[in-house]
C-alpha cells in the first residue's frame, strides 16, 4: 500500500489588489488651471438668468454644507467660511433653513462681486423625518423663499409666509445635485423613496441631475494614502455603481470628491476633484437655463 504525499511549493497566491492598474476615469492631476479658469470665466449664456441655481440634497451628514465651503476654498485659493458646517457627522440635519450661498470673488476693498452661480443647501433626508419631498419639489419650482425654516411635520403650502407664489427664472433650480457619503451605511428604504419622488419630478421638469460622493478618503484606505487612487479604487468604483443602481443616476454623472476638513492649506488634488464636479454642474445648469427662460416666457404670454 502506497501513501501519496503532496508537496506545495512557492508562496500562497496573494489577494487581489485593491487598486486597478488603469483608472476607470481620467482626470488631469496636477493641472487644475484649465478647470479653474473655466469656472472663474463662466457667465450664464441666457441674458434672463443672473445666476445659476444649484440645489444640493441628500441624506443627513453627507457633507452638503462642507461641499459649498470647499468650493469657496478652491475658487478663493484659501480657507474660507461661506457656509456653516457641522464638525461631526450626525443623524440629525445641521441645516434647517432654505439659504442661498453666494461665493465672493477674491479681492479686497468695498466693492463685492460674486460668482454667477449660487448654491442652496437643504435640510437632510432622514429616516422618519428631515425635509419633506414636497418641500424639495417646491424648491425646484422656485416656490420656497429665502430663509424659510423647514418643518418635518408639515410641508410648505400656498399662502404660507415662506411661499413664493410667482417665482422668476432666477428663483428656479437649474441643476439638482444629490450628495451622498461613500463611507456611510446603506441608504434606508424610506430615504430612497424620498429620493425617487424628488428625482421623478425633477425629470418631469427637465432639470438635469447628477451626484457627488463625499468622504472618499474615509471609505477607501488606498485613497486616504493618496487621493490620486480615487479612480483606481475597486472599492469606490463599486460604491459608485451600487449608488447608480439604487438611485438611478448614471455612473458618468456621479463624481467622487473630498471636502476640505482637516486641511489648513489648499491642496491641488482636492481642488482637481471638486473642480471636475463643479464644471459639470455649471455645464448641465447652463444648458437648462435656456429651457427655463423659454418656459417662463410661454407662461407669461399664455402659451
Amino acid at each position: 500500500m502506497f501513501t501519496k504525499l503532496f508537496f506545495f511549493s512557492g508562496t500562497p497566491t496573494p489577494p487581489p489588489s485593491p487598486t486597478l492598474k488603469d483608472p476607470w476615469r481620467k482626470i488631469a492631476w496636477g493641472d487644475k488651471a484649465e478647470d479653474l479658469q473655466y469656472v472663474k470665466d463662466y457667465e450664464p449664456g441666457n441674458d434672463d438668468i443672473k445666476h445659476l441655481r444649484i440645489l444640493l440634497y441628500g441624506p443627513v451628514g453627507a457633507g452638503k454644507s462642507s461641499f459649498i465651503k470647499s468650493v469657496s476654498n478652491v475658487l478663493r485659493g484659501r480657507m474660507t467660511t461661506p457656509a456653516l458646517t457641522s464638525a461631526t457627522t450626525s443623524d440629525k440635519s445641521f441645516t434647517t433653513r432654505y439659504e442661498t450661498h453666494r461665493i465672493k470673488k477674491e479681492g479686497r476693498g468695498q466693492s463685492k462681486t460674486y460668482y454667477p452661480f449660487i448654491f442652496n443647501d437643504i435640510m437632510g433626508l432622514e429616516k422618519g423625518g428631515g425635509v419633506r419631498a414636497e418641500d424639495i419639489i417646491l424648491a425646484l419650482k422656485g416656490h420656497v423663499k429665502e430663509g424659510y425654516k423647514f418643518n418635518a411635520a408639515s410641508p410648505l403650502s400656498d399662502g404660507d409666509q415662506g411661499y413664493n407664489p410667482r417665482p422668476s427664472p432666477d428663483d428656479k433650480v437649474h441643476v439638482l445635485v444629490c450628495v451622498f457619503s461613500a463611507n456611510a451605511a446603506e441608504i434606508t428604504d424610506s430615504v430612497l423613496k424620498k429620493m425617487a419622488e424628488i428625482r421623478e419630478l425633477a425629470s418631469d421638469l427637465g432639470i438635469p441631475q447628477m451626484a457627488i460622493g463625499t468622504y472618499i478618503d474615509s471609505a477607501c484606505p488606498e485613497t486616504e494614502k493618496d487621493l490620486k487612487n480615487v479612480y483606481k479604487s475597486q472599492n469606490l468604483k463599486k460604491k459608485v455603481k451600487d449608488f447608480s443602481a439604487a438611485v438611478g443616476i448614471p455612473v458618468n454623472y456621479i463624481f467622487p470628491v473630498k471636502n476640505y476638513s482637516d486641511e489648513i492649506h489648499i491642496n491641488d488634488d482636492v481642488d482637481s476633484l471638486i473642480l471636475s464636479a463643479l464644471r459639470q454642474m455649471i455645464d448641465f445648469g447652463d444648458d437648462f437655463t435656456d429651457y427655463v427662460s423659454t418656459l417662463h416666457y410661454n407662461m407669461v404670454i399664455g402659451w
